[in-house]
């Protein structure tokens, strides 16, 4: 990698980190009684908006342009489409894995989902800002040989 690249990925890394801790102090001085155990689902859900957020706008100002062929609004809608489905997945696959190590799969459906929801946010949503929807892609990165 380049040395701008390694900088840019950092100066990422560095902001979404400053947004996780902007969501556990920022919301207790406008919402009275707000803390991040007592309102953990609020929080969940907070931290969650705001990481997916600033990953999509630093995708929109980072990513080189692309090529005029695959710059059609079609292309552009039916790849966000399977950015949005390939989410999902990844959301409910977490909260299946959660599920199975233990987590109560009818007493607290909403926290393990949105837990699952933040590690998709955390882990997907990143590797489809930069991957896209491209299984082969996917599969070269994450391939043991790869």
């Amino acid at each position: 990698m380049k040395e701008a690249e390694i900088r840019r990925l950092l100066a990422a890394n560095l902001l979404c980190v400053f947004s996780i801790i902007l969501t556990a102090i920022l919301p207790a001085f406008f919402w009275k009684g707000f803390t991040v155990l007592g309102t953990h689902l609020t929080w969940l859900c907070i931290c969650s908006v705001s990481v997916s957020t600033l990953n999509v706008i630093l995708h929109l100002v980072l990513r080189p342009n692309l090529t005029p062929k695959r710059s059609s609004f079609a292309h552009k809608i039916s790849r966000f489409l399977k950015c949005c489905i390939y989410f999902f997945m990844s959301c409910i696959l977490f909260h299946a894995i959660i599920v199975l190590y233990g987590a109560p799969l009818i007493e607290s459906v909403t926290e393990t989902f949105l837990f699952a929801v933040l590690l998709s946010t955390f882990t997907t949503l990143q590797c489809l800002c930069i991957l896209g929807p491209n299984i082969q892609a996917w599969i070269r990165v994450f391939s043991k040989n790869g």
